[in-house]
């Protein structure tokens, strides 16, 4: 026997044998979980639902509206519905087989007569973005080219699902956004209008960050817990702060806990670490170190123009 045989004979044999051993391996009943490519090819159809225009040449949407959005809704919904209906079969008890085609109807019309509240929310934040940042041109280019845009636009696409309790598709929606942009929304958070992250990358929002509304995030800021440790015991608690309305924070900033409240009309400078409430109308800075400058060198050799010296 060869040795690529006999390698493959051996993983083979206890590969199956995790199967048969370990359930996180074999589907449960034979029941199968939801299609993440299904659902991310969703997420994008329906950016040429709510910015139509932008991610494809469609003549129709300018010619024929009504026709446009009834086709490609009506092509959505199903879509969107099967893939409900499976992530609820996939937890479902045996008891509640019965009512499960009839809450995966119901839950799916849901999401879609939200879509036009959904479509004015994110004009809101193309108009913070715009207001909110003098590099961008023009509003068209925010929703052609901004990454922060397009993580908020699929984060209130999953909030609404996650509201409904929707197993596993709000998380596959904002992870594929976070995997786009590097900004990681947790579909769980609750976010008001008018809302802007500028750059974007590294932003982190937690399960429970309340956020209200005319808000503004630089890269790298993270709204978190202060403390995970009790791993499960958390969930459903609130853990992550409230950011109150018209506050902005600046890049690399962290604010920590549950009961940590940045209160209206504050900025928060970068690089600033807080666990604690802050009052409304404040601005919180964190103290700069102390910059060495030295006179420039009439001359620098090539070796060592790079070299670090004190």
């Amino acid at each position: 026997m060869s040795e690529k045989k006999a390698a493959i004979l051996s993983a083979v044999e206890h590969i199956t044998a995790n199967y048969r051993s370990e359930e996180l391996f074999i589907s449960k009943n034979g029941r199968n979980l939801p299609d993440r490519s299904a659902i991310i090819d969703i997420v994008r159809d329906l950016k040429s639902v709510i910015f139509p225009g932008y991610f494809g040449v469609e003549t129709s949407a300018r010619m024929f509206p009504e026709h446009y959005v009834g086709y490609w809704l009506n092509d959505l919904y199903d879509r969107m519905k099967e893939q409900i209906r499976v992530a609820f079969l996939y937890q479902a008890e045996e008891k509640e087989l019965e009512q499960l085609e009839e809450h995966a109807e119901k839950v799916c019309a849901g999401f879609f007569e939200k879509l036009p509240e959904i479509q004015n929310m994110l004009l809101k934040d193309v108009q913070a973005g715009f207001d909110g940042d003098p590099a961008a041109k023009s509003k068209e280019e925010i929703i052609f080219s901004y990454p922060g845009l397009f993580a908020v636009y699929v984060y209130r696409l999953a909030h609404v699902l996650y509201l409904e309790k929707v197993p596993f598709i709000p998380r596959i929606m904002t992870e594929y956004a976070h995997g786009s942009t590097g900004i990681d929304i947790n579909p769980g958070a609750t976010i008001g209008e008018y809302f802007f992250i500028d750059h974007g990358t590294g932003v982190v929002i937690g399960e429970t960050t309340e956020i209200g509304n005319n808000v503004k995030l630089y890269q790298g800021v993270t709204l978190g817990a202060l403390s995970t440790r009790q791993g499960q015991q958390l969930a459903n608690v609130k853990r992550h702060p409230t950011i109150k309305n018209n506050v902005t924070i600046y890049s690399n900033s962290t604010v920590l806990g549950g009961e940590t409240v940045i209160g209206e009309n504050t900025i928060i400078g970068g690089n600033t670490f807080i666990t604690e409430s802050i009052p409304a109308n404040t601005k919180v800075s964190a103290k700069s170190p102390e910059l060495v400058i030295k006179k420039p060198r009439t001359e620098v050799s090539a070796s060592n123009i790079w070299d670090w010296e004190n």
